[in-house]
C-alpha cells in the first residue's frame, strides 16, 4: 500500500486512506499566484476560494496523522504573497500550533525595486492532539573546531571532558534554518520549479519520525520527500496531481534507489520494498 505514488487529487485520496495511519505529513501546496506561470498556482478565483481549498486538504491531513503527528507546512511572505498570513490564522483556528520554521534560503529572489527581496520562506507546523514525538538530537548542527578548542577552555565547567562530550554532538537546532536553496546548476535539479534541497527535507523526516514510520507528501512534486524516505527507511507515500510530474519522481527515486543499491555494503542504506 505505501512506498509507491498516487496520480489524484489530495483530498479524495487522503480520505481514502486509513485514519491516524501517518506519523508525519510534508505539504509543499500551490503558494496561489506566486508562480504565475503555473496553471496549478494560479487556478483559483479568489484568495478565499484558495483558503477554502487549504483547509479542505488540511483536514484530510490531519485525519490521516497519527495522535501527536505533525504536519509541515510550507508557505512564502511578501509584498505579492500574503495570503500565508491569512492561511496560518485560519489553520490554527482549526487545529494545534506547533511551531513557525523560518526557512532563509541564503539567497533571495528576484530584486524587486518597490520592496524589500525576499529571501526566505517559512514553514508551519500543525500538531494532532497526543504526544509528539520529536528527535532534536537527530539534528543538531556542528560546531566549527575553532568554537569547541575556544568553548573547552573556558574555566566555568568543572568536567571539561563532559563538556567536549557536548561540544562535539553540536549545537540544537533552532526554528531559523539557512540552507541554500537550489540555483541553476545544482545537482539535485530536476525540472520542478519549485523543487525543495534534500537537506532541507532531511531535516524535517529526521527530526519529526522514525525510521519504519510513514511520511505522507501531499503534493509530491519532483518527489524530494519520496527520495528522504527511502535513504532514511520510512514508509512513505506521495500524491501528485500531474501527471509529468509523476513521472519526473518516479524517475528521480528509481535513479535514487539504483544509486543506493550500488554503493558499497558498509554504507548501504536499508531500503524498504516498493510498489510503485
Amino acid at each position: 500500500m505505501f512506498n509507491r505514488i498516487i496520480c489524484g487529487d489530495c483530498i479524495p485520496e487522503m480520505n481514502n486512506l486509513p485514519a491516524e495511519s501517518a506519523r508525519l505529513i510534508v505539504a509543499d501546496p500551490p503558494y496561489y499566484n506566486v508562480l504565475t506561470k503555473e496553471d496549478w498556482d494560479t487556478s483559483w478565483p479568489s484568495e478565499q476560494e484558495y483558503l477554502t481549498w487549504t483547509l479542505q486538504w488540511m483536514s484530510a491531513a490531519m485525519r490521516v496523522l497519527m495522535p501527536g503527528g505533525l504536519l509541515y507546512c510550507f508557505g512564502q511572505l511578501g509584498k505579492r504573497e500574503h495570503v500565508m498570513l491569512h492561511l496560518m490564522s485560519q489553520s490554527t483556528s482549526n487545529w494545534q500550533f506547533h511551531d513557525l520554521i523560518i526557512w532563509d534560503r541564503a539567497v533571495g529572489y528576484s530584486n524587486r525595486y518597490d520592496s524589500f527581496t525576499p529571501a526566505y520562506e517559512m514553514i508551519l507546523v500543525l500538531r494532532k492532539d497526543g504526544d509528539v514525538r520529536f528527535n532534536k538530537d537527530a539534528v543538531r548542527e556542528p560546531y566549527k573546531q575553532s568554537t569547541i578548542a575556544q568553548y573547552v577552555k573556558d574555566k566555568r565547567y568543572k568536567n571539561p571532558d563532559a563538556r567536549l562530550q557536548h561540544l562535539q554532538k553540536g549545537k540544537y537546532a533552532t526554528n531559523l534554518w539557512r540552507i541554500p536553496s537550489l540555483k541553476g546548476a545544482s545537482k539535485q535539479k530536476v525540472g520542478h520549479p519549485s523543487q525543495k534541497p534534500l537537506a532541507l527535507i532531511e531535516r524535517i523526516v529526521l527530526s519529526s519520525s522514525e525510521a519504519g514510520d510513514l511520511v505522507i507528501d501531499p503534493f509530491l512534486g519532483s518527489g524530494t520527500t519520496a527520495v528522504v524516505a527511502e535513504k532514511l527507511n520510512r514508509q512513505w507515500l506521495g500524491i501528485e496531481a500531474l501527471p509529468a510530474y509523476v513521472t519526473m519522481a518516479r524517475d528521480r527515486i528509481q535513479k535514487e534507489t539504483n544509486r543506493q543499491t550500488h554503493e558499497p555494503p558498509r554504507s548501504r542504506k536499508p531500503r524498504l520494498s516498493s510498489s510503485r
